[in-house]
């Protein structure tokens, strides 16, 4: 079994920018496109998911430090610290249920299509960890193999069919068409969708609007998301005590990640249409006219300017937050950075709306501290059972993509009823 587990965890090591081009072009050998057709789809995604995740990581090696120093200017003293999502992935895959979840999770995805009761087929295997944290959880309660499977099979049929259900504003407002996510971290805030319509019919709230094309044409070429970038980085880093020089660097990277991301997206569409539109035409032949999704990762929609606006203002929000909610214990850090992918959908609903995600992304986040702090116990005895190294003087650990997900959390608080 250990070695069945290596095998998993070492494919996983590769990470997306090799498992996605094999996944693409697998499907596209599936959906009738010659070799070399279906080698040039997955190999334009990998090299777009290689200049995302390189976006991404300037993005997160700037706003890692940055929120650690608005949290020490602010002197918070909160004894669970936030791991972020890599120390929660390989707590996840550290589990001995691990190695049944990508089979497990490629048959209900297989038996879903078959059955009609999902348009997503989900080729973003990496992310497949989140189901593996749910039923990790939950066995770490119950001590239950079967268990501890059946809440990460609940977890997946949830994403798939948010992954459906928000699919249309996906191709609409992030110009994806084809395409659905269905990252756990991203589905837990779909409840904020609910949010942003009460927005838009409470009395003067529903006028307050700035998405980018309003900035824009209030501010001119200062509008322009290059700028809007700069002025946000450079806020961030002297709310975090930057030098000058510092404040100019952060400015200049958020910058960069705002004119960067979508020009990445842009060339994973270019590698993702020609396998879409073979699988409708595939599945057309064999099953009438069926709408198809292919479900990637929420990455993809960090190319629209507004999300990662909105992240940004969230990030000292967060940190604000943790300060002053009664009852919060989780320090926020790991995953300040992964705020971008959580607030997806709620930017989608808003439909780029800056001041609605804002306000909607402030009460998710909110509740993602106290759910965050509710699993924390748990979550840290899973990282003892995994010999995951604890952050020097933290008595507990937890985090926001996984701890403070909601869906995680609703399911896990079921199956605690029973153990």
């Amino acid at each position: 079994m250990q070695g069945f587990v290596d095998i998993v965890q070492g494919f996983l090591d590769l990470g997306a920018t090799v498992i996605l081009p094999v996944a693409i072009f697998l499907l596209g050998l599936l959906f009738g496109q010659k070799p070399g057709k279906a080698f040039r789809s997955g190999l334009t995604i990998g090299v777009a998911f290689v200049g995302i995740f390189l976006v991404v990581d300037l993005l997160v090696n700037n706003l890692g430090p940055a929120a650690q120093g608005m949290v020490d200017r602010l002197g918070v003293e909160l004894n669970v610290i936030d791991v972020g999502w890599p120390a929660s992935s390989s707590i996840a895959w550290a589990s001995v249920v691990a190695a049944f979840i990508i089979p497990l999770g490629l048959i209900v995805n297989v038996i879903m299509l078959l059955t009609k009761t999902t348009k997503t087929m989900n080729v973003d295997i990496w992310n497949f960890w989140h189901y593996t944290f749910m039923a990790a959880m939950v066995y770490a309660v119950s001590g239950s193999i079967i268990q501890g499977l059946i809440a990460a099979v609940l977890f997946q049929i949830v994403c798939l069919k948010v992954a459906d259900w928000t699919a249309p504003m996906v191709s609409k407002f992030f110009d994806l068409p084809g395409v659905s996510i269905a990252t756990g971290s991203t589905i837990s805030y779909a409840p904020g969708i609910f949010l942003v319509q009460l927005l838009n019919k409470v009395p003067v709230v529903k006028n307050w609007n700035a998405d980018p094309e309003t900035i824009q044409k209030r501010f001119g070429i200062f509008g322009e998301s290059i700028f809007i970038g700069l002025f946000l980085g450079a806020t961030i880093g002297i709310l975090a005590g930057y030098s000058v020089g510092e404040v100019i660097e952060i400015g200049m990277a958020m910058a960069a990640v705002m004119v960067l991301m979508p020009r990445m997206v842009k060339i994973l569409m270019e590698g993702l249409m020609p396998v879409s539109e073979s699988a409708r035409e595939w599945l057309s032949k064999r099953f009438g006219d069926r709408e198809i999704y292919i479900g990637l990762d929420a990455a993809v929609a960090l190319g629209h300017p507004a999300v990662i606006s909105t992240a940004l203002i969230l990030v000292p929000v967060t940190v604000v937050l943790a300060v002053v909610l009664p009852g919060n214990s989780l320090l926020p850090f790991g995953d300040l950075a992964t705020i971008p992918f959580v607030v997806a959908f709620i930017v989608g609903a808003a439909r780029g709306n800056i001041v609605h995600s804002v306000i909607v992304g402030t009460l998710m986040m909110a509740l993602s501290l106290y759910m965050a702090t509710d699993v924390a116990p748990v979550f840290t005895e899973m990282a003892v059972n995994a010999d995951f190294e604890m952050p020097e003087g933290s008595a507990k650990i937890s985090s926001i993509d996984q701890g403070g997900n909601l869906v995680n959390w609703i399911i896990f608080k079921v199956f605690s009823l029973f153990n």
